[in-house]
């Protein structure tokens, strides 16, 4: 009894996909092997439970944070921050903490989809192609690239930088960090980076942007200067990477 029926169950799935038509069946196959890359892309972005924030998410984004215009950054005892200007603009700012830095650099994103997996996908390419290694992780940030850099060490021989490559999708808007030194090895040590990046708040403004195009800051009112180590880093595209934080720019040297 249980054979016949499972034999008429059987039969009567054959006729209707003989129904359906090769076509039907053929799509719905085909539905189901969505690519990987449309399931990454052109997704809204996820919610912020734990920032980074938007600046109409914080009622005094000033408070406990350096402002930058574009960022308002976590003030953290003993840390430096540096900005790196392309061009004539202020693109990026860069916390440093003893033997640990996050850079951060926001940029302008479509209303209603986010673009860091897509970002994560160029950033590794790019990576790959000057002989690095990337891993793609699910970290304390989200997803993630942690990176082997390829770079010239000060005696002029070969070896790697170890970099992490976090981002967060808001609203219109794209937060990247990069975190260096001893915060990209050792999770210990990453810590208080990571807590910097998700009490950022970004700023994008209410001015048409075209996505990518980077969110412009300033220096705060009160900058005390270090005048040494005053250059400019020229940017090497919307998503430039010079891949050292670490490096020198004008600095702000906070104490709180």
């Amino acid at each position: 009894m249980f054979r016949r029926r499972r034999k008429e169950r059987e039969d009567a799935l054959d006729g209707l996909a003989e129904e359906a038509g090769p076509d039907e069946t053929t799509q719905d196959a085909d539905a189901s092997e969505e690519p990987e890359e449309s399931r990454r892309y052109n997704l809204p972005p996820a919610p912020r439970p734990d920032g980074p924030w938007d600046i109409s998410e914080v009622s005094n984004p000033a408070e406990g944070r350096v402002d930058l215009g574009g960022l308002f950054v976590p003030g953290v005892e003993g840390m430096e921050l540096r900005v790196e200007v392309a061009g004539d603009a202020i693109v990026a700012a860069t916390v440093v903490l003893q033997d640990s830095a996050i850079q951060l650099q926001a940029f302008a994103a479509p209303k209603s989809e986010g673009i860091w997996g897509e970002v994560r996908d160029e950033i590794a390419s790019g990576i790959t192609q000057q002989g690095g290694v990337i891993d793609e992780v699910e970290g304390p940030l989200g997803w993630e690239l942690r990176a082997q850099v390829p770079v010239q060490l000060p005696d002029g021989t070969n070896g790697v930088q170890l970099v992490r490559f976090v981002g967060c999708d808001g609203p219109r808007w794209f937060l990247r960090g990069v975190i260096s030194g001893q915060g990209a090895v050792h999770p210990q040590a990453a810590g208080v980076l990571e807590q910097i990046f998700r009490d950022t708040v970004v700023n994008r403004g209410d001015s048409p942007m075209a996505p990518r195009d980077p969110v412009v800051l300033k220096l705060p009112d009160d900058a005390q200067m270090m005048p040494e180590g005053l250059q400019d880093h020229a940017a090497q595209g919307k998503f430039s990477d010079g891949i050292d934080p670490m490096r020198r720019g004008p600095e702000i040297t906070e104490v709180r």
